[in-house]
């Protein structure tokens, strides 16, 4: 796909085109998905400006593009077309067990804001717990790959342990929840 024009007004009337041509409401669960999945993309980014460590731009920078991929299933409607590979979701739960084994185990729930990249990562997690309830109508009305919902699980498990690891390599104490 090669975009040359921004502005064409086929959606000036609430309706936009999806990948396999059909038309379709912006309010749509389709449209709320990928706005979900560009949300995260972008809060992604903001996390991966906050840090100078090359590896992790990189793993960040292809987890944003798992995200297009992820997308442009959703706009080809599942038909025949698979961008997001099973790999990817290997990645993920290798990159969680590596992580979480280094980690203290949780006694109480945690609240987000040990540092600032970790609070993005936490928000980032937010946003990807929103797409994955959006993808879940979506996948509730259509026949959709299961990979889709356990990509996006994965991935809110894998941003939640990354940003413990952001706390814990600053020696940020985390705040837990207290009950009182």
């Amino acid at each position: 796909m090669r975009i040359t024009k921004v502005t064409t007004k086929k959606g000036d009337r609430g309706k936009t085109q999806m990948g396999n041509g059909n038309f379709v409401s912006k309010a749509s669960v389709e449209i709320n998905v990928l706005g979900d999945l560009d949300e995260l993309s972008s809060v992604l980014g903001l996390v991966k400006s906050c840090s100078s460590n090359k590896d992790f731009k990189r793993d960040i920078g292809k987890i944003q593009n798992d995200l297009l991929n992820l997308g442009g299933e959703v706009t080809m409607n599942g038909d025949s077309v698979q961008l997001l590979k099973s790999e990817r979701l290997e990645f993920l739960e290798n990159e969680i067990k590596t992580i979480n084994d280094d980690l203290k185990p949780l006694e109480e729930f945690l609240l987000p804001g040990g540092n600032e990249l970790s609070a993005r990562i936490h928000h980032a997690r937010s946003v990807c717990r929103r797409g994955e309830r959006s993808l879940t109508i979506l996948i509730e009305n259509n026949q959709s790959p299961e990979l889709w919902l356990q990509y996006m699980n994965r991935l809110s498990d894998y941003l939640f342990v990354l940003a413990r690891k952001c706390d814990s390599d600053k020696n940020q104490k985390e705040q837990m929840w207290d009950r009182g």
